[in-house]
């Protein structure tokens, strides 16, 4: 009784205290924990679920008309997603993708490496339907990691551990490009940049940049390893204005104890900054570990996986030199809002930007909680 009081107590001083903190918020309760938000349309997503042992629903959402709406809705903690589409994946799902100017889907997720297909509202239908099986070059038992293709013949590139990554086209299913390597370390994060290169993120926090035209043997990380054994690194890459922009993506990269570590790919020796972020870590999951960089905001990224928030940072007066840096923004709802579990033990799961919408973000959290909530930048306000 007493926690439930501190529970309603804690709730009601958020609620209060959103009308300041958003511009607008939208709450939804998922039946099932998602650790993916995938956009597959400018007012749509699909999320997942990630339950061991049992059937996942995958779901495409209509999201709130209102969210786009030009005149301030405020606070709005109501039911107003709308499925539009659905089906039941045999496995969790771990990662999803969206193939651009398609219908189709690409998840992966336990218990091996292999990636399904879905096709979303198959034969006119409200049906999310698998279509059929890629499997790596290697088969293990972890699940692979998949980035896509923005333009040009869809393919996706994928891969559990470094030496078993490869480019598969989805319109043959045959590898169009694969590495020549025995490098055994996990995959935590792959990026398209062009149809040319692709850049690779291992668990130990290696950077490559590879070029697919060249041979596909592995050259040596074109970053120096980042200090500090036994820390897993995922990295989030800021957005460009073209393809012939790729070498001179920005890259963030995030480490298990909260570092984070900004490299220009132009000249990608040393950091162009780095920082030590203040993060409580809750979860020894870490694979929800998840850095991103805002679309409109070239300076702007949010780190989540490490609590029940996600926090928001400006890079722009970040240094070479390793600084302890706070938060411009933190959006807590999720380590306090109502769900199924322990409302204390929430830790969000993954978070996505709003394409077009400067300060717009989607969140889920491991008790079920989804939400949408556009921030108010208060030092521009006072």
């Amino acid at each position: 009784m007493e926690q439930d009081a501190l529970k309603e107590d804690e709730l009601d001083d958020w609620l209060i205290e959103s009308i300041k903190l958003y511009s607008d918020l939208h709450v939804f309760e998922l039946q099932e924990t998602t650790q993916v938000i995938e956009w597959t349309g400018e007012k749509s997503i699909c999320v997942a679920g990630s339950k061991s042992g049992s059937r996942n629903e995958i779901l495409e959402l209509a999201l709130p008309q209102r969210l786009y709406s030009k005149q301030n809705q405020g606070l709005c903690p109501e039911r107003d997603f709308k499925v539009v589409h659905g089906g039941f994946s045999d496995r969790p799902i771990s990662c999803l993708k969206h193939i651009r100017g398609t219908r189709i889907l690409v998840s992966s997720g336990p218990p091996d490496s292999s990636l399904q297909l879905w096709q979303i509202g198959a034969d006119d239908s409200d049906v999310i339907k698998p279509l059929h099986c890629i499997h790596n070059k290697e088969h293990t038992k972890k699940w692979s990691r998949i980035a896509t293709s923005a333009s040009g013949s869809p393919c996706v590139l994928h891969g559990s551990e470094v030496k078993d990554i490869q480019v598969t086209d989805l319109e043959s299913k045959k590898a169009i490009y694969s590495l020549d390597t025995d490098n055994a370390d996990s995959v935590s994060s792959l990026e398209l940049l062009s149809k040319d290169e692709f850049l690779l993120c291992s668990g130990r926090g290696h950077l490559w940049l590879v070029d697919m035209r060249q041979p596909g043997s592995l050259a040596t990380p074109c970053t120096v390893l980042p200090q500090g054994e036994g820390l897993h690194w995922c990295m989030g890459i800021r957005n460009r204005l073209s393809e012939s922009d790729a070498a001179s993506s920005r890259v963030a990269r995030l480490s298990s104890s909260g570092h984070v570590l900004v490299t220009d790919m132009r000249d990608a020796r040393s950091p162009l900054c780095q920082a030590k972020l203040n993060l409580s870590c809750e979860s020894s999951d870490y694979n929800i570990m998840t850095v991103t960089w805002a679309p409109a905001f070239d300076d702007c990224l949010a780190v989540s996986g490490f609590n029940g928030k996600v926090h928001i940072y400006n890079t722009k007066s970040w240094i070479p030199a390793f600084t302890e840096e706070e938060p411009l923004f933190i959006h807590k709802g999720h380590a306090i809002a109502e769900g199924p579990d322990d409302w204390r033990s929430a830790v969000v799961t993954t978070h996505v930007w709003h394409p077009w919408k400067p300060r717009t973000l989607l969140s889920a959290a491991t008790n079920g909680s989804l939400h949408v909530w556009d921030w108010i930048d208060q030092k521009m306000e006072s």
